[in-house]
């Protein structure tokens, strides 16, 4: 089986793997004042501060949560109510868990712009700009379409933020260990990352915020500085410091390598009949491709491609079993049977040219199975493409 699905989750690499036994056998709790209890702090302040060096910043500026999507739960509802009114801006094409938090902010009487992007998934900071009113509070743009791959102009949109007094987050769960995300580079107040997605375990995340940025605390207690209340996942935290390490460690050369990966992928998708790419062909993720397929039954395509050894996505790892085609690619203009016809492919650290080739020939054959007798005519008449 091809594992092309890297942005729904990562491998834990085994050195992560490793490294976590020695947290996992300390059963102490890092709240603790007895001996077991000060191993277990020590282990997870390292941790923390592995992630906090990866990421370039202080190790008491970082909350420790669940995940990703906690992280944004938190930035948006934390922010918003510590204020108790006023605007938040947005765009249309961010991950489900930062719309729906904005939703509910919005049940609860704080007005949302939600920005719409360009045909390749694009926002630019002159719309930002332009949504910026007396009582915008927060701005939200992702680092990394998780979907398209799309790179946003983070770095101006904070400049901008900054300038206007208006808090700037930034959703970098898809950018981490893609391309660069340090604090300084992205220049944003909050910046939420996951550790599933570079390699590390699942249900552990953090959120990055500048000092003296209020946040209103969503789990009450006296963990992570008041912030966010509960005791400590100590293996998983551990987990993720040294997959943050090893992440900013190997990315110059990963980029590159899955860059090559990307286009190569690419070549021999588009080179097949009515096979055209969503999201922008320059200003993207090295390890997206996503396609649409006209013509073609999206959930046969999917499941033909696991059938024929190849795991892909529809999109979202989120939004998984939604018969809704995906609002990523419903706001770039897709109509709904071209959203449902399309699949994202995403590369990783063990993804192998030899892999990318053979993903490509079954994705050939699921796109034959999955299309209509009208565009086999069409197949025939205009040639088979790459096989």
């Amino acid at each position: 089986m091809i594992y092309l699905d890297y942005a729904a989750t990562t491998p834990l690499d085994p050195e992560v793997r490793a490294g976590m036994e020695q947290a996992l056998e300390n059963h102490g709790n890092p709240s603790s004042v007895h001996a077991f209890g000060r191993k277990a702090r020590q282990l997870l302040e390292e941790g923390r501060e592995r992630l906090a060096e990866a990421l370039g910043c202080r190790p008491r500026e970082l909350i420790l949560t669940s995940g990703g999507s906690e992280a944004d739960a938190l930035a948006l509802y934390g922010v918003a109510l510590a204020r108790g009114r006023g605007h938040l801006v947005s765009t249309q094409v961010e991950h489900s868990a930062v719309l729906l938090a904005l939703r509910n902010l919005e049940r609860l009487g704080f007005a949302v712009t939600l920005l719409a992007p360009d045909r390749y998934g694009l926002i630019y900071p002159e719309q930002v700009a332009e949504a910026l009113r007396s009582d915008t509070l927060l701005v939200s743009l992702m680092t990394v379409n998780n979907e398209l791959g799309t790179l946003y102009p983070v770095r101006a949109v904070a400049e901008l933020c900054r300038a206007r007094g208006v808090l700037f987050h930034t959703d970098a769960v898809q950018a981490f260990g893609t391309v660069p995300c340090q604090v300084e580079e992205l220049g944003a107040d909050l910046i939420s990352i996951a550790a599933h997605k570079f390699y590390g375990p699942k249900g552990a995340g953090a959120l990055y915020v500048r000092k003296g940025v209020e946040l209103f605390p969503l789990v009450p207690g006296k963990q992570e500085q008041g912030y966010r209340g509960g005791t400590e996942n100590l293996p998983a935290v551990y987990g993720m410091g040294l997959a943050a390490e090893k992440a900013v460690a190997v990315l110059p050369q990963e980029s590159k390598r899955l860059l090559g990966l990307r286009e190569r992928l690419e070549g021999h998708l588009l080179a097949l009949p009515g096979v055209e790419l969503n999201g922008h062909p320059t200003l993207r993720s090295p390890k997206h491709v996503n396609i649409t397929a006209k013509g073609a039954d999206g959930e046969g395509l999917l499941l033909n491609l696991d059938l024929l050894g190849v795991a892909a996505s529809a999109g979202s790892a989120c939004s998984s079993g939604s018969l809704e085609p995906s609002h990523v690619l419903l706001a770039i203009g897709r109509s709904r049977e071209e959203a449902k016809a399309s699949v994202r492919f995403s590369l990783g650290r063990f993804t192998t040219e030899a892999e990318v080739d053979q993903a490509a020939r079954a994705f050939a054959e699921a796109l034959r199975r999955s299309r209509d007798d009208g565009w086999r005519a069409t197949e025939a008449a205009e040639g088979p493409g790459w096989r």
